[in-house]
């Protein structure tokens, strides 16, 4: 809520387990939580309900007992129906969905492929820059939910840039980071356009700075 860091995870479905599956991961690589804000759906009721269940079970009470405190965590359901109390976390992944359907749409990907793919996507969003970390003229540095995560933006390493190449002449990987280069491209696109402080009269200054 405070870095505007976003996860995203992939599941093979939408069951109460597979839920409960991925906050775990969740929680391996991002450490425990306290309180969870998440839509009204279905299978996260289900989700809160086996938790509950078993945070009340003989199993658990006998063996994290004296951690118990540390693990529970506060679950905050939202309204049914109801998105818009949610706009905080829905706002993060809106303008990516729109772009995501439009370019990756139906195609067919393994669940690997498309882990690595979102968890790709991941890093760029987490990359976006937040606010300028000073006002001085030769800092052009800025501060990111990556700075949150791991003290600096995320980066990856250098690819080849598939954006303009027909699919069928790539390989399967390629055609993944094709994905990816065309997603962080209009996204990005969209995103600094957002940035941007329109008014009728710019009052740009020497020795402000601004984003290119």
């Amino acid at each position: 809520m405070t870095t505007k860091a976003i996860h995203l995870e992939l599941v093979s479905n939408l069951m109460s387990e597979a839920f409960i599956a991925a906050l775990k991961r969740f929680i391996a690589r991002r450490g425990l939580i306290d309180r969870l804000y998440s839509d009204n759906g279905s299978n996260f009721v289900g989700a809160n309900r086996e938790l509950k269940a078993f945070f009340k079970s003989e199993e658990f009470l006998k063996q994290v007992h004296n951690y118990a405190a540390k693990t529970q965590f506060h679950w905050h359901f939202i309204p049914p129906n109801s998105p818009h109390f949610g706009g905080l976390w829905e706002a993060g992944v809106k303008s990516l969905k729109y772009h995501w359907k439009r370019i990756v749409g139906k195609a067919l990907l393994t669940f690997e492929e498309f882990s690595t793919l979102i968890t790709q996507v991941e890093a760029c969003l987490n990359s976006r820059p937040l606010t300028a970390l000073s006002h001085e003229p030769n800092d052009p540095s800025y501060l990111s939910p990556g700075h949150f995560l791991i003290g600096a933006p995320l980066t990856t390493l250098p690819e080849p840039d598939f954006t303009n190449t027909i699919m069928n002449s790539l390989s399967r990987w390629q055609g993944v980071q094709r994905f990816n280069q065309q997603l962080w491209k209009r996204w990005s696109s969209d995103y600094l356009n957002n940035l941007q402080q329109r008014s009728q009269q710019p009052d740009l200054q020497l020795g402000m700075l601004v984003l290119l």
